[in-house]
């Protein structure tokens, strides 16, 4: 991957959302601003659809949801932090931290590679404890891509 997978413009801090999918709406429209994804609704479409068959929100307070599309021109992980948290069906409770991968479709491997490195690095607390203390996009884009792209 020559592109980094998170950048500065796909950070959100403290996300003005009260449901998952206002929370994905947004974090999807800092993807296309970014030139990460073409189409916002087809994308948002496949997220939903994938997010119909298993909820993405993990215990710890962890959102992923993700989907690969055509949609997608860039491996990417969009990611917000929530004060109050957003319920994405998660057993124990609303997420405070909310990755959203976007992955072309023709790069399995890439969706996969992300997702499992992400999925390990967010059972580490001192990981998931910086990103919620960061209050800077770009120290959280940094994190992010240092920790989870390979």
């Amino acid at each position: 991957m020559s592109q980094p997978i998170t950048t500065t413009e796909i950070v959100i801090v403290d996300i003005d959302a009260t449901t998952k999918e206002e929370a994905t709406r947004m974090l999807a429209e800092r993807l296309v601003a970014a030139g990460r994804v073409t189409d916002i609704d087809g994308y948002l479409q496949a997220v939903a659809k994938r997010e119909e068959h298993f909820p993405t929100g993990i215990e710890g307070g962890i959102a992923i949801p993700h989907a690969q599309s055509d949609l997608v021109t860039t491996p990417s992980v969009a990611v917000a932090t929530s004060k109050t948290g957003i319920d994405f069906g998660a057993d124990d409770g609303p997420s405070t931290l909310i990755f959203l991968i976007a992955a072309p479709a023709s790069g399995e491997s890439a969706h996969l590679e992300i997702l499992g490195s992400l999925a390990r690095k967010v059972m580490h607390e001192d990981f998931c404890d910086a990103l919620r203390a960061e209050k800077d996009p770009s120290a959280i884009a940094e994190i992010v891509t240092r920790e989870v792209q390979k």
